[in-house]
């Protein structure tokens, strides 16, 4: 009797948490990446009413439920590339759409954009593990929660067929979505090129509606050039906690708000004044972390100061919040 009362408090839990991912949303944006994600043993995957065998265990974190990349991708007939170097996933849909998904990244690169999701793929176990709803949505399916059998049931959805009396408003009202978001989802830029019998993707994924801040080559390069300088011989965490530094100074209003201001101005930079700067050529490690850096991978959040603190002395330096330590810095607000 105790462990029948355990066992349903448990599908209880599990079934709250995957009516917040599915209903109403999550409860924090927090990143994922470097969290524990608990095994979410109760939860069956269904895909167009069949239940699914899915060889790694779903996940939950912070009320959503996370699948492997891979399973996700051979659900849906996709192929993936994994890139061990730079933990980063590229994703080829059956409707030739392109996904690209880094390890603790929020960004992700879809098509030729690039944009915001709630929370970052992290890796559990040697996977990559990302959203569900934001996978399926990428997938061109849609998932619902279905309560009495703790199930999420993904339903594919096939391309709508452009015919003289089922054109673009039609297909548009019917996808919810206005002829402009149909145009651009599927990568045309006006109604002169959609024929009878063209294919039509439909599903919007929620992902659009939340566009990723721009940046330039120029932003990339700068950034990984006084990353390589100042962090070029330290790990990978410890080159993404600087560049990071300087995109936290870019959004703190006591400092300038562009790259290119907060590395020239004051002495925090020497380099940026003495000619090394210019002459740096930053590494595939830098080059990775800048890159991860600006698409909102931070792993030093708040801090706007980093330091050697077997060579910084005084009071200034021992007056500031130490946040983290990451090889030979410090990084303080």
């Amino acid at each position: 009797m105790i462990r029948s009362s355990k066992l349903n408090g448990k599908r209880m839990l599990i079934m709250l948490w995957a009516m917040l991912l599915l209903c109403i949303g999550p409860l924090s944006a927090a990143a994922a990446q470097g969290e524990k994600a608990a095994i979410a043993d109760d939860v069956t995957i269904k895909l167009d009413g069949k239940a699914l065998k899915i060889a790694d265990p779903v996940r939950m974190l912070e009320g959503r439920l996370f699948l492997p990349v891979a399973n996700i991708a051979g659900m849906f007939g996709a192929k993936v590339n994994w890139d061990n170097e730079n933990e980063e996933a590229t994703i080829h849909t059956v409707l030739g759409d392109q996904i690209v998904l880094g390890n603790g990244v929020p960004v992700v690169y879809f098509n030729e954009g690039r944009y915001v999701m709630e929370v970052a793929p992290f890796l559990s176990d040697g996977r990559m593990y990302i959203p569900l709803r934001h996978a399926v949505e990428l997938m061109h399916a849609q998932v619902k929660w279905n309560t009495e059998e703790l199930a999420a049931e993904l339903t594919t959805v096939l391309p709508a067929v452009v015919t003289e009396a089922y054109g673009l408003a039609e297909i548009s009202n019917e996808a919810g979505s206005s002829t402009p978001a149909l145009l651009q989802r599927n990568g045309l830029d006006s109604k002169s090129g959609i024929k009878e019998g063209t294919r039509l993707r439909v599903v919007m994924p929620s992902i659009l509606d939340n566009k990723a801040e721009p940046f330039t080559e120029k932003d990339l390069m700068l950034l990984a050039q006084i990353t390589q300088v100042e962090s070029g011989y330290e790990s990978y965490e410890g080159q993404l906690g600087v560049a990071n530094v300087i995109l936290n100074r870019v959004k703190d209003s006591r400092f300038p708000d562009t790259i290119q201001g907060v590395i020239y101005s004051g002495k925090q930079f020497p380099p940026a004044h003495n000619g090394l700067l210019e002459k740096s050529k930053p590494n595939a490690s830098v080059l990775r972390a800048a890159k991860d850096a600006l698409n909102g991978k931070n792993n030093v959040e708040k801090a706007v100061y980093f330091f050697n603190p077997n060579v910084s002395k005084g009071s200034f330096w021992s007056s500031l919040k130490v946040i983290a330590t990451i090889d030979h810095h410090s990084f303080a607000k």
